[in-house]
């Protein structure tokens, strides 16, 4: 049983996003069709080819302060059923290296933030969290640093 809890975009965001064709930035989505490994921020799995998804902006939940960001996020066109469990490390992002980058109660970016190789994700995600001081820890790309979800205590929401 796992000790924390995995976020997806949350399915209002989403839902906006879908809805105005807008970003946060209020830059137009764009829509393509998914070549295939593309990583989908709404189920935390990788698209397969011929998918109809979108592509924008997306400014994960921080305080005001100077580590909230902007970057760029792939999610289904349309409503999908989500990601499987919040309990589950996304079961193909196994392997895939990622920064764990640990935040504060105030929003500021925590000395807890590593990189993992990806072999026992689980494990890293678990061994930042053991930090008393870290609320919140942001998975993201290594090479292009994008937001790829949230993690929490379990119980505890972003």
């Amino acid at each position: 049983m796992t000790t924390f809890q995995i976020h997806a975009l949350p399915q209002q965001s989403l839902d906006g996003t879908r809805r105005s064709g807008l970003d946060v930035s209020g830059t137009k989505v764009e829509h393509l069709v998914a070549t295939g490994g593309e990583s989908l921020r709404c189920c935390l799995r990788d698209a397969t080819a011929g998918e109809e998804i979108m592509l924008f902006g997306y400014e994960p939940p921080l305080p005001a302060g100077p580590y909230r960001e902007i970057g760029a996020v792939f999610a289904h066109a349309s409503a999908c059923a989500g990601p499987a469990a919040e309990s589950d490390y996304p079961a193909g992002w196994h392997g895939r290296p990622q920064v764990l980058r640990a935040y504060d109660k105030y929003g500021r970016i925590h000395p807890a933030t590593r990189l993992h190789d990806g072999s026992d994700p689980e494990a890293a995600i678990s061994a930042v969290l053991d930090d008393p001081e870290v609320v919140l820890v942001h998975s993201r790309n290594v090479a292009y640093g994008c937001f790829m979800f949230s993690a929490t205590r379990a119980g505890a929401r972003p």
